[in-house]
């Protein structure tokens, strides 16, 4: 069984188990988060999409820890001008742990 969610403007597949990085979300470490923005669930019975969410449909998780990704480097030049900026930036994620998820009754 899977799912797709949607948090902070991107969508994930997700499964019962898995650890998956989303964008940073305001929670402590430990806490469980009940999403119910879930665009679609795959079980054995069948497929179910929504138009755009389903009804009653949750994917629960728990907050394992808080970081940041890798950098990225943001370098702009223009030939021959000698004008070069460097910038660097590390965008701040929420690892979470998936614990269940409910297709409801859509």
């Amino acid at each position: 069984m899977y799912a797709i969610m949607e948090t902070g403007g991107k969508q994930y597949r997700v499964t019962e188990g898995t650890v998956c990085n989303v964008e940073k979300l305001d929670f402590e470490v430990g806490e469980e988060v009940v999403f119910d923005k879930v665009l679609a669930v795959t079980t054995d019975a069948g497929t179910e999409v929504g138009t755009p969410y389903l009804t009653d449909s949750k994917v629960k998780a728990k907050v394992l820890a808080h970081g940041k990704n890798k950098k990225i480097v943001v370098y702009k030049y223009k030939p021959k001008k000698n004008y070069r900026r460097k910038q660097g930036h590390r965008q701040p994620h929420t690892r979470l742990l998936i614990q269940a998820i409910e297709p409801g009754n859509s």
